[in-house]
């Protein structure tokens, strides 16, 4: 009796794994989305390095694009791809060959927490999804009743130097700046990243500039502007604020707390 007993427990835990949905990560953010909804994928891209154990999975994806036929070996039940960072012609050949995909492009913090809520349908603990979704809502309402309250300060977010790059309204980025109370000077650009010149910014006359990155290339920022424009330079940890996962709520948090003493400076 014990030996059939044994035996119904395998067929049950086999059939529980069997069940477990196989998904594939084409981007470092969309490697955080399915972690934080209690999915492990099978394969993730490049640089997908948050959480630690993300580390350790194979990579079937790169800035030179991804590897289709080893993604058909791997047998995903669904890739998650991103627009804005994977190849559309590998990615509708991977739909041609029957591979389902899932585009998530998040251009608000609130579509990102809805994307995340979304894959409780791929995750082994849906609640997870669910419940993680709902600390994001709740970090994000509370930031925006602590902060949206005051007068906002022009921003400048910068990427890059020779050429100057900015984030304009159709962005998570600008959606930071917004959360916090500020004002960014390029919210109205007909594009999302847009090129900028050096005059366009001085003529907007930003308060304060953000950054992805530490304190030293804060520094670096701070010689580049002058001596025509001297203002703080807020350096925020860059995964969080460049990638459009759930660690853009850290970034938020970070970028609030670091204006708030600005500015109390400029009042």
């Amino acid at each position: 009796m014990a030996k059939y007993w044994l035996l119904g427990l395998l067929l049950i835990g086999n059939s529980l794994l069997a069940a477990v949905p196989r998904v594939i990560t084409l981007a470092p953010h969309l490697t955080e989305l399915a972690f934080a909804a209690g999915i492990t994928p099978i394969a993730v891209s490049a640089y997908s390095d948050y959480p630690a154990q993300a580390t350790s999975l194979e990579q079937v994806a790169n800035w030179q694009g991804i590897k289709v036929e080893r993604i058909l070996q791997l047998k995903p039940d669904v890739v998650l791809a991103w627009r804005g960072g994977n190849p559309q012609r590998q990615i509708e050949q991977l739909q041609r060959l029957g591979i389902k995909v899932e585009w998530i492009d998040p251009q608000t913090i609130d579509q990102m927490i809805d994307a995340l809520a979304a894959l409780q349908q791929w995750s082994p603990q849906p609640n997870q999804a669910v419940s993680a979704a709902q600390a994001l809502r709740e970090q994000e309402n509370a930031l925006r009743k602590q902060y949206q309250r005051q007068t906002p300060t022009p921003l400048f977010m910068q990427f890059g130097q020779q050429p100057l790059f900015t984030a304009a309204r159709n962005t998570l980025q600008n959606d930071v700046i917004t959360l916090c109370g500020g004002k960014n000077i390029f919210a109205d650009s007909s594009v999302s990243w847009p090129q900028v010149s050096r005059e366009q910014v001085l003529a907007r006359h930003p308060q304060a500039i953000v950054i992805g990155g530490d304190k030293t290339q804060a520094a670096n920022i701070v010689k580049f502007w002058q001596p025509q424009l001297t203002v703080p330079v807020l350096a925020i940890n860059n995964d969080w604020l460049s990638r459009p996962g759930p660690r853009i709520l850290l970034a938020a948090k970070q970028l609030c707390q670091n204006l708030h003493p600005v500015k109390n400076n400029t009042n």
